[in-house]
């Protein structure tokens, strides 16, 4: 399970076609946030069936694939880890954490950063110190500060929400959409599991919740409820 036998693999998968949809709809375009990415067209079924058949394969291995400069290697590399992460014990955890953080400038694109960090990282820190999430978010980097916010989906899942939300007041004024999407989506999260809990935050940060964020966070409420925090 070398990364040049799984790259083969990776490789012998491509759909030239469906690459070039795909790189528009990553907004590949120079300017764009996944500006640069290269595609193989290969669909998410097909990286995770990857995964599941190349689970074993030494860290080191999969690192290579991750710093690859097909998006769909990073994707298979990260898929991997993921697995990794969530049959592995503490120490396994903590030297694939270790890892992700290390290459992050390689984790650049929405996709990527969703379907890894709440297992790689979340997993890791519900019972381990959560400052390198802060680290991450004081970070000027789009990805970084995504990773942040979208890991406490791992704590949100065990009911605990105060990094989700001090996380999401520290990212308020960032300008990117797709920071002000991740804002809202956890924050819906957290509301499906106690509504009173975001309502609270909505009615103290009403002000400069953007509206992107704001309407995903609500997106579950009532009709009326949706309209009283719309018109705040």
């Amino acid at each position: 399970m070398t990364y040049d036998a799984v790259r083969t693999a990776i490789m012998a998968l491509e759909q030239p076609e469906r690459a070039s949809f795909v790189s528009r709809y990553f907004k590949t375009h120079p300017g764009q946030y996944g500006e640069g990415d290269v595609f193989l067209g290969l669909s998410m079924p097909q990286q995770h069936a990857l995964s599941r058949q190349f689970s074993t394969m030494p860290t080191v291995e999969v690192e290579q694939l991750v710093r690859d400069s097909y998006h769909e290697c990073r994707m298979v590399g990260l898929l991997i880890w993921t697995l990794q992460a969530k049959q592995g014990g503490n120490l396994v955890r903590q030297e694939l954490a270790a890892r992700y953080v290390a290459n992050r400038s390689y984790i650049n694109n929405w996709d990527l950063v969703d379907s890894s960090c709440p297992t790689i990282l979340g997993l890791l820190l519900l019972t381990n110190d959560r400052s390198i999430l802060y680290e991450l978010a004081e970070e000027n980097h789009l990805w970084s500060q995504r990773i942040a916010i979208v890991t406490t989906w791992q704590f949100i899942r065990h009911n605990v929400f105060s990094d989700t939300f001090a996380l999401a007041e520290k990212l308020l004024s960032h300008q990117h959409d797709l920071i002000h999407k991740a804002i809202g989506w956890m924050l819906r999260e957290v509301g499906k599991r106690d509504k009173e809990a975001l309502n609270e935050f909505l009615r103290d940060h009403i002000r400069q919740l953007p509206r992107t964020a704001l309407r995903s966070a609500i997106e579950r409420h009532e009709p009326t409820q949706r309209q009283y925090f719309m018109t705040l």
